[in-house]
C-alpha cells in the first residue's frame, strides 16, 4: 500500500486492507475480539487507533506488516548528511553472505584491516549521530562501518581479535538501532542477532548484555512481545552475577534490557510484569546514580521515568503519563531520547483534550530533531488527526507542520 497515499489514518488503512481481503467488518472484528460497531468507528476515525498492541492485532488478522497499517515511511529523505545510499546499502551489507564467513569469501592477502582505534572512532560517530537524531548520516555510514568491522574481526588475532569482535557487535547494534528507527524492523532483528553472535565471541559480558537488549528491542519492534519478555528474563539472569562489580557498562546494559522488557509487557497488556521490570530498572538506575550513556544506552533515573510515561500510554493510563511527563527534566539525555519522550507527552495532551499543548509540544520537538519528528509514526498520526478534525482551514503553524511532513497539500 505504500505509495498509494501517505495521508490515510490507521483506521482508513485498516478499512482499505479489509476490503482488499474481502472481509466483512464482523469477520475482522471477531478475529481481534472486538465488535463490528467498534471496528466501524475505528475505520471512520471516531475511535483513534493509537496503541500498538491493538494495531498489531489488526495487522496480524489482516496478514499485513505492522508498518503497512502505521504508514511509517521506510526511508528518510535524502540529505547531504545521508547521501543517496542508506537503507538499500544497509540491506545489501546484511544480505551479503560472503561477508559472514571466510569459507565463502576470504579477504585478499594484502587487505589491511582498519586500525582498531580508527574503527572505534567511526563507531562513535555513527552512534553519536543516531543519538543526535541525525538518522540520515547514521544510515549512510553504517554499511561502511559494518564492512570495516567484519574485516577487522576476521583478520586480527589474540586480544586485538577480542576487541575487534566487541566493535563488530556494537557496529551491528548501531545498524539495528538505525533500521528500527526508520521502519525496517525485520532487518533490524537480523542485525541484532548477528551482533549478539559477535558479542559472544568478544567474551565481554557488558557488550553481550547490550546486544541482548538490542535483540529484545528488535523483537519488540516486530510485535513479538512474549519472546521479547522471555529474552529479557533470560538475559537479565545472565547479567545479574556481574552487577556486584559496579561496572557502569554492565549496569546500563542490564537496566536498558529491563526497559525494553517493560515496553514489551505493556504492549502485551501485562501490568504486573511491566511494574516489575520498571522497579528493577529503577533499582539499577539508583545503583548507577547518574544519567549516564554507557555503551550509548542513555540509561539512568531519567530514562526509567521516561519509560514510566511510555508504558503508561501503552496501557491507556493517560493521567499517569500527564502526572510525570510534562515536568520531567530530560536535558541530560541525548536528543533522540528527549524528542521521543516529547512525542509521548504530546500524545497524552492530545488524548486528554489539550490540543494547543499537544501541537506546541510537537513543534518544539520538531525544532530539536526535524527528521525524527517528521517521520515518526506518532507525530504523523497526531498531525493527520488534527488536520482532519479541524473545521475549516487549520491554523498556520499546524498547516505548515503538516506540509513539512508531506501529509497535506
Amino acid at each position: 500500500m505504500r505509495g498509494i497515499s501517505e495521508n490515510l489514518t490507521i483506521g482508513e488503512r485498516v478499512a482499505w486492507y479489509r476490503r482488499r481481503r474481502g472481509m466483512s467488518q464482523e469477520a475482522l472484528a471477531g478475529l481481534v475480539g472486538r465488535t463490528s460497531d467498534w471496528l466501524g468507528k475505528a475505520e471512520n476515525n471516531r475511535i483513534e487507533l493509537d496503541r500498538l498492541s491493538v494495531i498489531r492485532s489488526l495487522a496480524d488478522a489482516l496478514d499485513v506488516a505492522l508498518g503497512d497499517l502505521i504508514g511509517e515511511p521506510t526511508l528518510l529523505d535524502w540529505t547531504p548528511d545521508s547521501g543517496t545510499a542508506t537503507v538499500p546499502a544497509l540491506r545489501a551489507a546484511l544480505m551479503d553472505y560472503r561477508q559472514l564467513t571466510p569459507i565463502l569469501s576470504a579477504p585478499a592477502a594484502d587487505a589491511e584491516p582498519p586500525a582498531l582505534d580508527e574503527l572505534a572512532r567511526e563507531l562513535r560517530s555513527v552512534f553519536d549521530a543516531y543519538q543526535g537524531s541525525r538518522f540520515g548520516y547514521a544510515a549512510g555510514r553504517a554499511p561502511l562501518l559494518l564492512a570495516d568491522a567484519l574485516l577487522a574481526a576476521r583478520q586480527y588475532d589474540g586480544d586485538d581479535r577480542l576487541r575487534a569482535h566487541e566493535l563488530l557487535a556494537l557496529s551491528y547494534q548501531a545498524a539495528a538501532s538505525v533500521l528500527t528507527k526508520i521502519g525496517e524492523a525485520d532487518l533490524a532483528w537480523m542485525a541484532a542477532e548477528r551482533g549478539l553472535a559477535a558479542a559472544q565471541q568478544s567474551e565481554n559480558c557488558a557488550i553481550t548484555g547490550s546486544l541482548f537488549r538490542s535483540v529484545a528491542f528488535a523483537l519488540l519492534s516486530t510485535g513479538r512481545h512474549e519472546p521479547a519478555m522471555s529474552l529479557t528474563d533470560a538475559a537479565a539472569a545472565y547479567l545479574q552475577p556481574y552487577l556486584n562489580d559496579g561496572d557502569g557498562d554492565v549496569i546500563s546494559s542490564y537496566g536498558t534490557l529491563l526497559l525494553a522488557g517493560s515496553m514489551a509487557a505493556a504492549r502485551a497488556e501485562d501490568r504486573a510484569t511491566t511494574r516489575g521490570y520498571l522497579a528493577e530498572a529503577d533499582d539499577a538506575a539508583r545503583r548507577l546514580g547518574v544519567d549516564g550513556n554507557h555503551l550509548w544506552t542513555a540509561f539512568g533515573p531519567t530514562n526509567v521515568a521516561i519509560h514510566r510515561v511510555n508504558t503508561a500510554m501503552e496501557l491507556g493510563d493517560v493521567q499517569v503519563a500527564l502526572d510525570i511527563g510534562p515536568e520531567l527534566d530530560t536535558a541530560a539525555l541525548p536528543v533522540e531520547r528527549r524528542v521521543r519522550h516529547m512525542l509521548d507527552v504530546a500524545r497524552a495532551f492530545h488524548v486528554s483534550g489539550r490540543h494547543d499543548a499537544a501541537v506546541a509540544t510537537v513543534l518544539n520537538a520538531e525544532r530539536m530533531a526535524p527528521d525524527q519528528v517528521r517521520h515518526h509514526y506518532l507525530s504523523r498520526q497526531l498531525v493527520i488527526t488534527w488536520v482532519r478534525n479541524t473545521h475549516g482551514k487549520p491554523g498556520f503553524e499546524l498547516h505548515q507542520l503538516a506540509r513539512r511532513m508531506h501529509v497535506v497539500g
